[in-house]
């Protein structure tokens, strides 16, 4: 059996929607995931065990494997700890904001509605943070 390639992450704050798209797709993890057999590949665990591992303690570790990180932070804006540490680790993020990210409904159709542009920016290299709605992805300064 061939191992899949992870390319996303799906943050503890969405993790609804986790469980439901790393039952679909076998290159997603979420914090927890005890690893799957999808398509006939085989996904590892999630280098990040516990769902409640603070957001400095995985952040790197995610950025390291160079994976696109979709969470839920609608106050990324004015989170400026949390942009640095994604601009020093060099994380790839995209925050689904918003209204249309309040709910698991939501957040998937935020997510499908943007898919092919996540597909595109898991192939760029980071530091980055997109802010993520039904309607527009937008770039979100890094600068403090």
């Amino acid at each position: 059996m061939r191992e899949s390639v992870v390319r996303y992450y799906l943050d503890a704050d969405i993790l609804g929607l986790a469980k439901v798209l790393c039952s679909l797709r076998n290159d997603m993890t979420c914090p927890g995931d005890p690893g799957a057999v999808l398509h006939k590949r085989r996904r590892p665990p999630s280098p990040i065990a516990d769902p409640g591992t603070p957001d400095a303690a995985w952040l790197p570790v995610i950025a390291a494997q160079g994976w696109l990180i979709i969470s839920r932070d609608g106050n990324i804006r004015e989170n400026s700890a949390e942009r640095r540490a994604v601009r020093e680790s060099g994380a790839k993020l995209i925050a689904l904001a918003g209204a249309d990210a309040r709910t698991k409904w939501g957040q998937l159709e935020v997510v499908m509605t943007r898919w092919r542009r996540l597909e595109d920016l898991a192939d760029q290299p980071g530091p980055f943070i997109y802010l993520a709605t039904r309607n527009r992805l937008t770039a979100l300064e890094l600068d403090d």
